[in-house]
């Protein structure tokens, strides 16, 4: 259990982290991968070859005796959302880190991202029902608040209802956002959901997994309990056919949840606990630029 002390370390280490990341790598990737919600007017000026002569302002140019062209700007304000899975299999890990543990990392680096481009941010936290909803601010404080509850915050139910969290993003947030989806997905029924979620979003799944959700290791006879039923089977990881199946199972699902993504006309982007998550992320900026 983290005491006080080791939680104020920890917020203060993602944060140093998240923000050199932030101004080294991701501040012109994400800025140019998201939008702003549109044009709005900025000012008039003395008209310049090459101006589109849509833009000219013939009352201006009426009363000056001049031709001057109307300039706009992006409207570059978005409203950042976490979706973020706190479900028993988040705490599952064999290698660098648990896959929260990653989530975390990850939601720290975004969250500081969009703050650092001026844009708000919000969380919704979530297992089989919403353990905490913060709505979108702006500001430092507000990011290391996410961060604090992304590090301790431990979900009342084990299991995973994606169906509910994007329901309860649709009715929390009236304005477009965008949505950054964290979760390993171990929910068969989002599908239609996200569909439309995808509608009035730009959503992003994040699928965050272990090595050993992919592939068992060949170590004979194990007792396995899975965290979020407590159903215990025994597995012999010594006979390949096993291995196989635990193989292909996780790519069924992997194809799955791509193909549902894709439908809803949404992005998914597969990080393991072993992977460096700031070129899978970086790669990802720049390919929406």
């Amino acid at each position: 259990m983290l005491t006080t002390s080791d939680i104020l370390k920890k917020v203060k280490e993602l944060e140093i982290k998240s923000k050199r990341l932030t101004r080294h790598l991701f501040t012109g990737e994400y800025h140019s991968a998201f939008k702003g919600r549109g044009m709005s007017f900025k000012e008039v000026r003395e008209y310049h070859a090459g101006d589109d002569i849509r833009f000219i302002d013939w009352n201006v140019s009426a009363r000056f005796n001049a031709t001057f062209s109307k300039l706009f700007e992006e409207e570059r304000e978005l409203t950042v959302v976490l979706l973020v899975d706190i479900s028993a299999s988040s705490l599952f890990g064999t290698v660098h880190a648990r896959k929260k543990d990653l989530v975390t990392e990850i939601g720290a680096v975004l969250s500081f991202s969009a703050i650092s481009n001026n844009d708000k941010v919000g969380a919704i936290l979530f297992t089989e029902g919403i353990e905490l909803y913060v709505p979108p601010k702006k500001g430092r404080d507000h990011g290391l608040f996410i961060v604090r509850e992304l590090l301790t915050k431990e979900g009342l139910n084990k299991g995973t209802d994606l169906t509910q969290a994007l329901r309860f993003l649709n009715n929390t947030t009236r304005q477009k956002c965008i949505v950054f989806v964290l979760s390993d997905f171990l929910d068969p029924n989002f599908a239609d959901a996200l569909r439309v979620a995808g509608k009035k979003h730009d959503v992003v799944g994040i699928k965050v997994y272990d090595p050993m959700d992919m592939n068992l290791p060949d170590i004979g006879l194990l007792d396995l309990e899975d965290a979020e039923t407590g159903a215990i089977v025994t597995v012999d990881t010594s006979d390949f056919r096993v291995r196989k199946a635990h193989h292909d199972a996780f790519f069924q699902h992997t194809e799955w949840a791509k193909q549902a993504f894709n439908k809803a006309g949404c992005d998914l982007l597969h990080i393991s606990t072993r992977e460096d998550y700031v070129k899978v992320l970086q790669k990802f900026f720049i390919g929406r630029a």
